[in-house]
Protein backbone atom coordinates (compact mmCIF):
# COMPACT_ATOMS: atom_id res chain seq x y z
CA UNK A 1 0.00 0.00 0.00
CA UNK A 2 1.23 3.48 -0.87
CA UNK A 3 1.24 5.83 2.12
CA UNK A 4 -0.84 8.79 0.95
CA UNK A 5 0.53 12.24 1.75
CA UNK A 6 -0.89 13.67 4.96
CA UNK A 7 -3.15 16.59 4.02
CA UNK A 8 -2.43 19.89 5.74
CA UNK A 9 -5.05 21.33 8.03
CA UNK A 10 -7.45 23.50 6.09
CA UNK A 11 -10.33 25.79 6.98
CA UNK A 12 -13.93 24.79 6.29
CA UNK A 13 -14.88 25.32 2.65
CA UNK A 14 -16.29 28.73 1.86
CA UNK A 15 -18.11 29.88 -1.27
CA UNK A 16 -15.90 31.03 -4.11
CA UNK A 17 -16.15 34.79 -4.56
CA UNK A 18 -16.05 36.79 -7.77
CA UNK A 19 -14.47 40.19 -7.23
CA UNK A 20 -16.26 42.33 -9.74
CA UNK A 21 -19.43 44.35 -9.99
CA UNK A 22 -22.33 42.69 -11.78
CA UNK A 23 -24.68 45.00 -13.63
CA UNK A 24 -28.46 44.68 -13.60
CA UNK A 25 -28.59 43.18 -17.13
CA UNK A 26 -25.94 40.61 -16.14
CA UNK A 27 -27.93 39.66 -13.06
CA UNK A 28 -30.86 38.77 -15.33
CA UNK A 29 -28.89 35.99 -17.03
CA UNK A 30 -29.87 32.51 -15.82
CA UNK A 31 -27.24 30.90 -13.61
CA UNK A 32 -25.97 27.58 -14.90
CA UNK A 33 -25.99 24.78 -13.73
CA UNK A 34 -29.69 24.57 -12.89
CA UNK A 35 -29.99 21.39 -10.81
CA UNK A 36 -28.10 18.83 -8.71
CA UNK A 37 -30.57 16.04 -9.43
CA UNK A 38 -29.98 13.09 -11.72
CA UNK A 39 -33.51 11.64 -11.74
CA UNK A 40 -34.82 14.14 -14.30
CA UNK A 41 -33.60 16.76 -16.73
CA UNK A 42 -33.83 20.25 -15.25
CA UNK A 43 -36.99 22.06 -16.51
CA UNK A 44 -34.83 25.05 -17.48
CA UNK A 45 -32.94 22.85 -19.95
CA UNK A 46 -36.17 21.63 -21.54
CA UNK A 47 -37.34 25.23 -21.82
CA UNK A 48 -34.13 26.53 -23.40
CA UNK A 49 -34.00 23.62 -25.81
CA UNK A 50 -37.49 24.36 -27.12
CA UNK A 51 -37.13 28.12 -27.52
CA UNK A 52 -33.44 29.10 -27.38
CA UNK A 53 -31.00 26.20 -27.97
CA UNK A 54 -28.05 28.65 -27.81
CA UNK A 55 -28.53 30.90 -24.79
CA UNK A 56 -26.43 33.26 -22.68
CA UNK A 57 -25.93 32.10 -19.09
CA UNK A 58 -23.91 33.10 -16.05
CA UNK A 59 -21.36 30.55 -14.79
CA UNK A 60 -20.20 29.65 -11.29
CA UNK A 61 -16.99 31.56 -12.02
CA UNK A 62 -19.05 34.72 -12.55
CA UNK A 63 -18.52 35.08 -16.28
CA UNK A 64 -20.83 34.67 -19.25
CA UNK A 65 -21.06 31.70 -21.61
CA UNK A 66 -23.17 30.31 -24.42
CA UNK A 67 -25.15 27.25 -23.29
CA UNK A 68 -25.96 24.79 -26.10
CA UNK A 69 -28.89 22.40 -25.64
CA UNK A 70 -29.61 21.46 -29.29
CA UNK A 71 -28.35 18.19 -30.80
CA UNK A 72 -27.20 19.47 -34.22
CA UNK A 73 -25.62 22.55 -32.66
CA UNK A 74 -23.67 20.36 -30.23
CA UNK A 75 -22.43 18.26 -33.16
CA UNK A 76 -21.31 21.45 -34.89
CA UNK A 77 -19.30 22.57 -31.86
CA UNK A 78 -17.68 19.17 -31.44
CA UNK A 79 -16.88 18.93 -35.15
CA UNK A 80 -15.70 22.46 -35.97
CA UNK A 81 -12.06 23.18 -35.10
CA UNK A 82 -12.77 26.83 -34.33
CA UNK A 83 -14.35 25.57 -31.09
CA UNK A 84 -11.25 24.45 -29.19
CA UNK A 85 -10.70 22.68 -25.90
CA UNK A 86 -6.98 22.81 -25.16
CA UNK A 87 -6.97 26.64 -25.15
CA UNK A 88 -9.08 26.55 -21.99
CA UNK A 89 -6.07 25.33 -20.01
CA UNK A 90 -4.03 28.44 -20.83
CA UNK A 91 -3.48 30.99 -18.03
CA UNK A 92 -6.31 33.50 -17.88
CA UNK A 93 -8.63 31.42 -20.03
CA UNK A 94 -12.39 31.46 -19.36
CA UNK A 95 -13.72 28.92 -16.86
CA UNK A 96 -17.15 27.74 -15.89
CA UNK A 97 -16.17 27.02 -12.30
CA UNK A 98 -12.63 26.57 -10.93
CA UNK A 99 -9.50 27.52 -12.90
CA UNK A 100 -7.81 24.74 -14.88
CA UNK A 101 -4.59 23.93 -13.02
CA UNK A 102 -2.55 22.66 -16.00
CA UNK A 103 -3.03 22.46 -19.80
CA UNK A 104 -2.52 18.68 -19.84
CA UNK A 105 -5.63 18.19 -17.70
CA UNK A 106 -7.84 19.32 -20.59
CA UNK A 107 -5.65 17.96 -23.39
CA UNK A 108 -4.39 14.68 -21.96
CA UNK A 109 -4.72 12.54 -25.09
CA UNK A 110 -2.76 15.00 -27.23
CA UNK A 111 -0.03 15.15 -24.58
CA UNK A 112 0.07 11.35 -24.48
CA UNK A 113 0.24 11.23 -28.27
CA UNK A 114 3.18 13.64 -28.42
CA UNK A 115 5.00 11.43 -25.92
CA UNK A 116 4.20 8.26 -27.88
CA UNK A 117 1.93 6.93 -25.11
CA UNK A 118 -1.53 7.33 -26.63
CA UNK A 119 -1.69 3.89 -28.26
CA UNK A 120 -0.95 2.15 -24.96
CA UNK A 121 -3.69 4.15 -23.22
CA UNK A 122 -6.22 3.43 -25.96
CA UNK A 123 -5.35 -0.27 -25.88
CA UNK A 124 -6.17 -0.40 -22.17
CA UNK A 125 -9.41 1.54 -22.66
CA UNK A 126 -10.45 -0.11 -25.93
CA UNK A 127 -12.97 -2.78 -26.84
CA UNK A 128 -11.11 -5.80 -25.44
CA UNK A 129 -10.37 -4.41 -21.94
CA UNK A 130 -7.40 -6.71 -21.22
CA UNK A 131 -7.08 -5.47 -17.62
CA UNK A 132 -10.79 -5.92 -16.83
CA UNK A 133 -12.05 -9.36 -17.91
CA UNK A 134 -15.82 -9.77 -17.67
CA UNK A 135 -15.70 -12.63 -15.16
CA UNK A 136 -13.58 -10.50 -12.83
CA UNK A 137 -15.95 -7.53 -13.09
CA UNK A 138 -18.94 -9.79 -12.41
CA UNK A 139 -17.14 -11.30 -9.43
CA UNK A 140 -16.25 -8.01 -7.76
CA UNK A 141 -19.81 -6.75 -8.38
CA UNK A 142 -21.16 -9.74 -6.46
CA UNK A 143 -18.62 -9.12 -3.67
CA UNK A 144 -19.94 -5.60 -3.18
CA UNK A 145 -23.55 -6.77 -3.19
CA UNK A 146 -22.81 -9.55 -0.69
CA UNK A 147 -21.21 -7.00 1.63
CA UNK A 148 -24.39 -4.92 1.39
CA UNK A 149 -26.58 -7.93 2.17
CA UNK A 150 -24.45 -8.79 5.21
CA UNK A 151 -25.00 -5.29 6.61
CA UNK A 152 -28.76 -5.77 6.29
CA UNK A 153 -31.60 -3.93 4.66
CA UNK A 154 -32.00 -1.21 3.71
CA UNK A 155 -28.69 -1.25 1.88
CA UNK A 156 -26.97 1.55 0.01
CA UNK A 157 -26.65 0.59 -3.65
CA UNK A 158 -24.66 3.71 -4.47
CA UNK A 159 -21.92 2.73 -2.02
CA UNK A 160 -21.95 -1.04 -2.47
CA UNK A 161 -22.51 -1.11 -6.23
CA UNK A 162 -21.80 2.13 -8.10
CA UNK A 163 -18.84 3.42 -6.08
CA UNK A 164 -17.53 -0.07 -5.29
CA UNK A 165 -17.48 -1.24 -8.91
CA UNK A 166 -16.05 2.04 -10.20
CA UNK A 167 -13.25 2.04 -7.61
CA UNK A 168 -12.38 -1.62 -8.20
CA UNK A 169 -12.25 -1.17 -11.97
CA UNK A 170 -10.17 2.01 -11.94
CA UNK A 171 -7.70 0.75 -9.34
CA UNK A 172 -7.17 -2.50 -11.26
CA UNK A 173 -6.95 -0.75 -14.63
CA UNK A 174 -4.40 1.82 -13.45
CA UNK A 175 -2.59 -0.56 -11.10
CA UNK A 176 -3.36 1.39 -7.92
CA UNK A 177 -3.73 -0.39 -4.55
CA UNK A 178 -7.42 -0.87 -3.78
CA UNK A 179 -6.79 -0.25 -0.07
CA UNK A 180 -6.09 3.40 -0.96
CA UNK A 181 -9.54 3.84 -2.52
CA UNK A 182 -11.09 5.82 0.33
CA UNK A 183 -8.22 8.33 0.42
CA UNK A 184 -8.38 8.65 -3.37
CA UNK A 185 -12.18 8.95 -3.51
CA UNK A 186 -12.29 11.78 -0.95
CA UNK A 187 -9.89 13.83 -3.07
CA UNK A 188 -11.59 12.93 -6.32
CA UNK A 189 -14.92 14.00 -4.81
CA UNK A 190 -13.52 17.36 -3.71
CA UNK A 191 -11.91 17.94 -7.09
CA UNK A 192 -15.33 17.66 -8.75
CA UNK A 193 -17.06 19.91 -6.21
CA UNK A 194 -18.46 23.18 -7.54
CA UNK A 195 -19.03 26.53 -5.81
CA UNK A 196 -18.46 25.49 -2.18
CA UNK A 197 -14.65 25.10 -2.18
CA UNK A 198 -12.16 27.90 -2.72
CA UNK A 199 -9.65 27.86 -5.55
CA UNK A 200 -6.88 27.50 -2.95
CA UNK A 201 -8.50 24.42 -1.39
CA UNK A 202 -9.00 22.81 -4.78
CA UNK A 203 -5.39 23.50 -5.79
CA UNK A 204 -4.07 22.04 -2.51
CA UNK A 205 -6.30 18.99 -2.90
CA UNK A 206 -5.10 18.41 -6.47
CA UNK A 207 -1.47 18.72 -5.43
CA UNK A 208 -1.99 15.92 -2.89
CA UNK A 209 -3.38 13.71 -5.64
CA UNK A 210 -0.59 14.64 -8.03
CA UNK A 211 2.15 13.93 -5.47
CA UNK A 212 0.54 10.58 -4.65
CA UNK A 213 0.65 9.60 -8.34
CA UNK A 214 4.20 10.88 -8.71
CA UNK A 215 5.47 8.85 -5.77
CA UNK A 216 3.52 5.77 -6.81
CA UNK A 217 4.85 5.65 -10.37
CA UNK A 218 8.39 6.56 -9.27
CA UNK A 219 8.44 3.37 -7.15
CA UNK A 220 7.11 1.10 -9.91
CA UNK A 221 8.40 -2.48 -9.89
CA UNK A 222 9.99 -4.27 -12.84
CA UNK A 223 6.68 -6.05 -13.53
CA UNK A 224 3.99 -3.42 -14.29
CA UNK A 225 1.02 -3.38 -11.94
CA UNK A 226 -1.28 -1.65 -14.43
CA UNK A 227 -1.63 1.05 -17.06
CA UNK A 228 0.21 3.76 -15.12
CA UNK A 229 3.34 1.61 -14.75
CA UNK A 230 3.26 0.74 -18.44
CA UNK A 231 2.90 4.39 -19.43
CA UNK A 232 5.66 5.45 -17.03
CA UNK A 233 8.00 2.81 -18.43
CA UNK A 234 7.35 3.93 -22.00
CA UNK A 235 7.75 7.58 -21.02
CA UNK A 236 11.18 6.84 -19.52
CA UNK A 237 12.53 5.00 -22.57
CA UNK A 238 15.76 6.39 -23.97
CA UNK A 239 14.88 6.23 -27.67
CA UNK A 240 12.07 8.46 -28.88
CA UNK A 241 10.71 9.07 -32.34
CA UNK A 242 11.98 12.41 -33.64
CA UNK A 243 8.47 13.84 -33.33
CA UNK A 244 7.96 12.63 -29.77
CA UNK A 245 8.64 14.48 -26.55
CA UNK A 246 8.52 12.70 -23.19
CA UNK A 247 6.27 14.10 -20.48
CA UNK A 248 8.03 15.73 -17.58
CA UNK A 249 7.37 14.45 -14.05
CA UNK A 250 4.64 16.99 -13.26
CA UNK A 251 2.83 16.49 -16.57
CA UNK A 252 2.84 12.72 -16.15
CA UNK A 253 1.56 12.78 -12.57
CA UNK A 254 -1.12 15.32 -13.51
CA UNK A 255 -2.37 13.04 -16.28
CA UNK A 256 -2.22 10.00 -13.98
CA UNK A 257 -4.38 11.80 -11.42
CA UNK A 258 -6.76 13.00 -14.12
CA UNK A 259 -7.20 9.43 -15.42
CA UNK A 260 -8.19 8.25 -11.95
CA UNK A 261 -10.48 11.16 -11.06
CA UNK A 262 -12.43 11.26 -14.31
CA UNK A 263 -12.53 7.48 -14.66
CA UNK A 264 -13.76 6.84 -11.13
CA UNK A 265 -16.13 9.78 -10.78
CA UNK A 266 -17.77 9.52 -14.20
CA UNK A 267 -18.22 5.75 -13.91
CA UNK A 268 -19.60 5.90 -10.34
CA UNK A 269 -21.94 8.70 -11.40
CA UNK A 270 -23.31 6.79 -14.37
CA UNK A 271 -23.68 3.47 -12.52
CA UNK A 272 -25.60 5.21 -9.73
CA UNK A 273 -27.95 7.27 -11.91
CA UNK A 274 -28.50 4.39 -14.34
CA UNK A 275 -29.22 1.96 -11.48
CA UNK A 276 -31.93 4.32 -10.27
CA UNK A 277 -33.37 4.42 -13.80
CA UNK A 278 -33.54 0.62 -13.75
CA UNK A 279 -35.04 0.42 -10.27
CA UNK A 280 -37.84 2.71 -11.38
CA UNK A 281 -38.74 0.08 -14.00
CA UNK A 282 -39.05 -3.32 -12.26
CA UNK A 283 -40.70 -4.89 -15.33
CA UNK A 284 -37.62 -3.98 -17.38
CA UNK A 285 -35.36 -5.60 -14.79
CA UNK A 286 -37.39 -8.82 -15.09
CA UNK A 287 -37.07 -8.69 -18.88
CA UNK A 288 -33.29 -8.23 -18.68
CA UNK A 289 -32.98 -11.18 -16.30
CA UNK A 290 -34.86 -13.38 -18.75
CA UNK A 291 -33.20 -11.96 -21.88
CA UNK A 292 -29.66 -10.81 -21.04
CA UNK A 293 -28.92 -10.33 -24.74
CA UNK A 294 -31.00 -7.14 -24.51
CA UNK A 295 -28.59 -5.55 -22.00
CA UNK A 296 -26.22 -3.83 -24.51
CA UNK A 297 -29.04 -1.90 -26.17
CA UNK A 298 -30.56 -1.08 -22.77
CA UNK A 299 -27.21 0.33 -21.60
CA UNK A 300 -27.18 2.60 -24.66
CA UNK A 301 -30.57 4.00 -23.66
CA UNK A 302 -29.37 4.39 -20.07
CA UNK A 303 -26.42 6.35 -21.43
CA UNK A 304 -28.78 8.58 -23.39
CA UNK A 305 -31.32 9.19 -20.61
CA UNK A 306 -29.19 9.30 -17.46
CA UNK A 307 -28.65 12.87 -16.27
CA UNK A 308 -25.05 12.86 -15.06
CA UNK A 309 -23.50 16.23 -15.97
CA UNK A 310 -23.52 18.67 -13.09
CA UNK A 311 -21.71 21.23 -15.23
CA UNK A 312 -21.14 21.07 -19.00
CA UNK A 313 -18.58 20.21 -21.68
CA UNK A 314 -16.57 23.43 -22.30
CA UNK A 315 -15.21 24.78 -25.56
CA UNK A 316 -13.45 28.04 -26.48
CA UNK A 317 -14.24 30.12 -29.59
CA UNK A 318 -10.99 30.76 -31.48
CA UNK A 319 -12.47 32.92 -34.26
CA UNK A 320 -15.65 34.90 -34.80
CA UNK A 321 -18.49 32.97 -36.38
CA UNK A 322 -22.08 31.82 -36.05
CA UNK A 323 -23.66 29.18 -33.88
CA UNK A 324 -27.26 28.69 -34.84
CA UNK A 325 -28.79 32.16 -34.96
CA UNK A 326 -26.19 33.65 -32.62
CA UNK A 327 -22.94 35.43 -33.45
CA UNK A 328 -20.12 34.09 -31.29
CA UNK A 329 -16.87 35.97 -30.77
CA UNK A 330 -13.29 34.86 -30.33
CA UNK A 331 -12.72 34.29 -26.61
CA UNK A 332 -16.32 33.27 -25.86
CA UNK A 333 -16.93 30.23 -23.66
CA UNK A 334 -19.28 27.58 -25.05
CA UNK A 335 -20.95 25.08 -22.69
CA UNK A 336 -22.50 21.89 -24.09
CA UNK A 337 -25.24 20.26 -22.03
CA UNK A 338 -25.01 16.73 -23.40
CA UNK A 339 -27.77 15.71 -20.99
CA UNK A 340 -30.15 18.13 -22.69
CA UNK A 341 -28.82 17.33 -26.16
CA UNK A 342 -29.70 13.66 -25.68
CA UNK A 343 -33.34 14.64 -25.01
CA UNK A 344 -33.65 16.75 -28.16
CA UNK A 345 -36.91 15.70 -29.91
CA UNK A 346 -35.40 16.83 -33.19
CA UNK A 347 -32.85 14.02 -32.95
CA UNK A 348 -34.77 11.30 -31.06
CA UNK A 349 -38.30 10.12 -31.65
CA UNK A 350 -40.30 10.24 -28.40
CA UNK A 351 -37.18 11.65 -26.75
CA UNK A 352 -38.81 11.92 -23.33
CA UNK A 353 -39.61 8.18 -23.26
CA UNK A 354 -37.22 5.52 -22.01
CA UNK A 355 -37.01 2.95 -24.81
CA UNK A 356 -34.57 0.10 -23.99
CA UNK A 357 -34.85 -1.17 -27.56
CA UNK A 358 -34.17 2.16 -29.25
CA UNK A 359 -32.28 1.75 -32.50
CA UNK A 360 -30.51 3.63 -33.84
CA UNK A 361 -29.48 5.51 -30.73
CA UNK A 362 -26.95 8.20 -31.77
CA UNK A 363 -26.63 9.82 -28.35
CA UNK A 364 -23.73 12.15 -27.66
CA UNK A 365 -22.92 10.90 -24.15
CA UNK A 366 -19.32 10.26 -25.19
CA UNK A 367 -19.02 13.25 -27.50
CA UNK A 368 -18.76 13.17 -31.27
CA UNK A 369 -16.17 12.67 -33.99
CA UNK A 370 -12.60 13.51 -33.03
CA UNK A 371 -13.79 14.49 -29.56
CA UNK A 372 -15.13 11.02 -28.75
CA UNK A 373 -14.35 9.97 -25.16
CA UNK A 374 -11.53 7.44 -24.90
CA UNK A 375 -13.29 5.74 -21.97
CA UNK A 376 -16.49 4.96 -23.86
CA UNK A 377 -15.72 1.26 -24.34
CA UNK A 378 -14.83 0.85 -20.66
CA UNK A 379 -18.14 2.34 -19.48
CA UNK A 380 -20.20 0.37 -21.99
CA UNK A 381 -18.64 -3.02 -21.45
CA UNK A 382 -18.22 -2.90 -17.69
CA UNK A 383 -21.71 -1.43 -17.19
CA UNK A 384 -23.26 -4.31 -19.15
CA UNK A 385 -21.42 -6.84 -16.99
CA UNK A 386 -22.08 -5.09 -13.68
CA UNK A 387 -25.80 -4.52 -14.31
CA UNK A 388 -26.35 -8.13 -15.38
CA UNK A 389 -24.57 -9.35 -12.23
CA UNK A 390 -26.67 -6.97 -10.13
CA UNK A 391 -29.98 -8.17 -11.57
CA UNK A 392 -29.10 -11.86 -11.49
CA UNK A 393 -27.66 -11.83 -7.95
CA UNK A 394 -30.51 -9.91 -6.32
CA UNK A 395 -33.74 -10.92 -8.09
CA UNK A 396 -35.87 -9.17 -5.47
CA UNK A 397 -33.99 -5.87 -5.61
CA UNK A 398 -36.17 -2.77 -5.21
CA UNK A 399 -36.00 0.78 -3.89
CA UNK A 400 -36.65 1.15 -0.16
CA UNK A 401 -37.92 4.73 -0.61
CA UNK A 402 -39.91 6.50 -3.32
CA UNK A 403 -37.63 7.43 -6.24
CA UNK A 404 -38.10 11.16 -5.67
CA UNK A 405 -36.79 10.77 -2.09
CA UNK A 406 -33.37 9.50 -3.20
CA UNK A 407 -30.91 12.21 -2.03
CA UNK A 408 -28.35 13.85 -4.32
CA UNK A 409 -24.87 15.19 -3.61
CA UNK A 410 -25.04 18.98 -4.13
CA UNK A 411 -22.71 21.02 -6.35
CA UNK A 412 -21.07 18.14 -8.19
CA UNK A 413 -19.59 18.18 -11.70
CA UNK A 414 -20.54 14.51 -11.98
CA UNK A 415 -24.07 14.10 -10.60
CA UNK A 416 -24.27 11.35 -8.00
CA UNK A 417 -26.82 10.01 -5.51
CA UNK A 418 -25.81 10.71 -1.92
CA UNK A 419 -27.17 7.25 -1.17
CA UNK A 420 -29.63 4.79 -2.73
CA UNK A 421 -31.66 2.88 -0.12
CA UNK A 422 -32.69 -0.53 -1.43
CA UNK A 423 -34.06 -3.81 -0.15
CA UNK A 424 -34.18 -7.27 -1.74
Amino acid sequence: MVTPPTPPASPAPSPRKVSRTVSAPEQALPHYPFSDRGDRLAPELHDLQSRCPVARVRTNAGGEAWLVTGYELAQQVLRDRKFARSVLGAPGGPTQDAPILAPELLDAMNHLQRAGLRDEALKALGRKQPDLPADWVAGITVQGLDAMVREGAPGDLQRHFAEWVAAQCMCRLLGLPFEDRHWLAVRADLDLTMKTATDEELARNWEELRVYMQEYTAARPAEPRGLLDRLAGLNAREELDGRQQALDERQFSNIAAMLYVTGYEDFASFLGVAALNLLRRPELMDTLRAQPELMPRCVEELLRCSVVLGNAIPRFVTQDGELGTEAVKEGDLILLSLDAVNFDPGAFEDAADFDPGRSPNPHLRFGYGRHHCAGAHLVRRQSETAFQALLDHLPGLRLAVPADEVPWVPNRMAIMPAGMPVTW
